[in-house]
């Protein structure tokens, strides 16, 4: 996972791409929308240090209060954030065009929230959405919401 070796986990060639190791701070990540992960992934997240916000947080809590407390983490003491954004956290009833579509991601606006809660903050410094397979999607569907995505990102609104 390019997040563990960014991290400096994993083997040396590719932790030490850079000559800087760990390239990110856990503690200026956050991950946002897990669900289903298996018990090696649920330990390394756990064992990183990373601020780890699953669905069920969100559920609880409300999409705003958690992105909030994630833009918090990522933005304090950095030179921006970056946001990598996989259209699996997404369900797939709005996203069905990716490699990993499991019920109970995020809603189509808790998605976009996301996004023009970062652009509002002035702090974005690069995104890349990730996840599309167009073979899956379903009357590009999931690559539109993608670009709406990036969009949201860059500042677009209704008003």
């Amino acid at each position: 996972m390019p997040l563990a070796a960014l991290l400096g986990v994993g083997p040396s060639l590719l932790t030490e791409i850079g000559g800087i190791n760990p390239a990110l701070r856990s503690e200026d990540v956050a991950l946002i929308g897990l669900r289903d992960l298996d018990d090696r992934e649920k330990t390394i997240v756990h064992d990183s240090g990373v601020l780890a916000i699953t669905m069920t947080d969100i559920d609880r809590a409300g999409m705003g209060p958690m992105l909030e407390q994630a833009i918090e983490q990522a933005g304090q003491e950095t030179a921006g954030i970056y946001v990598s954004f996989d259209l699996d956290a997404v369900d797939p009833a709005e996203a069905p065009g990716v490699g990993t579509p499991v019920p109970g991601g995020l809603t189509y606006r808790e998605a976009h929230l996301l996004m023009e809660l970062v652009a509002e903050t002035g702090k974005l410094r690069g995104v890349d959405i990730v996840e599309v397979n167009p073979s899956l999607d379903q009357a590009n569907a999931t690559a539109r919401l993608g670009a709406e995505l990036a969009l949201s990102a860059l500042g677009h609104r209704i008003l």
